[in-house]
């Protein structure tokens, strides 16, 4: 298996193959390049399955790679590494796609190859590529990237009805499909979404869209009826904050 850096930083790219080295030994072959045109020359020579991409380098960015790239071309995983702040971080979340954070840590840099390798061939990187630069142009994020069995679907917040855990699996409910599962736990949706409001964790196993409740129902302990007809329980200690939510909404 072939990997290419691409890094304006000679003590960056240096480390990082230390580090891929050490930590895998299922990339047998890796190649540096000092900026994105040349690093495009060397992934048309060599086919990698994976590409390291800095974002920050002058002349041209790391995301500007679908510029020089076709579609057809663009059959390997990318992993970007960037030092980006967490504002950048949310929309890489959002994109679902997988980037390490400078200072470079041996752990991360070998969990992101392992899921990079898991995903090669399905994971729609240029549909992701793009979702990526539009978030990363606007504060408002709209829409989320779901993976599920045969790739990804990219679905706006408000079309979200609920999450629902399933193990280390997560069903999601929305307006144009009655459920999806998605490889992701619910404990991913719940960090990715913390900062949008409408959505509400009333129990360990709900994330809800708040605009979607149908009726708050006392009986049987309280639950939460949403508009898709979906009952969520809510947990003893979330009763009072939920309907002092509920009210401030009404």
């Amino acid at each position: 298996m072939k990997a290419i850096i691409i890094d304006d930083e000679p003590k960056a790219r240096n480390l990082l193959e230390i580090l891929i080295k050490e930590n895998t030994t299922k990339i047998d072959a890796i190649f540096q390049a000092e900026d994105l045109l040349s690093g495009v020359k060397m992934i048309k020579e060599q086919q990698p399955q994976i590409v390291f991409l800095d974002i920050e380098m002058p002349e041209h960015s790391g995301l500007e790679i679908l510029d020089f790239v076709s579609k057809e071309e663009l059959n390997f995983e990318i992993i970007f590494t960037t030092a980006y702040s967490e504002y950048a971080i949310k929309a890489f979340q959002l994109s679902a796609i997988d980037y390490l954070l400078k200072p470079l840590r041996a752990e991360t840099v070998k969990e992101a190859v392992e899921k990079a390798i898991q995903q090669i061939g399905k994971s729609e990187i240029s549909t992701k590529l793009e979702e990526l630069k539009k978030s990363l142009k606007s504060a408002n994020f709209n829409k989320i990237g779901l993976p599920f069995a045969d790739g990804f679907k990219f679905v706006n917040f408000d079309d979200i009805i609920l999450f629902e855990a399933d193990g280390m699996y997560t069903k999601v409910s929305t307006t144009k499909e009655t459920e999806l599962l998605v490889c992701k736990p619910l404990r991913h949706f719940v960090e990715v979404l913390e900062m949008q409001s409408n959505f509400y964790k009333p129990h360990r196993s709900y994330l809800i869209n708040l605009k979607y409740i149908k009726e708050y129902i006392k009986k049987d302990g309280g639950y939460i009826v949403m508009d898709n007809d979906k009952s969520v329980s809510i947990s003893n200690d979330k009763k009072e904050e939920f309907l002092t939510i509920v009210q401030n909404i009404g």
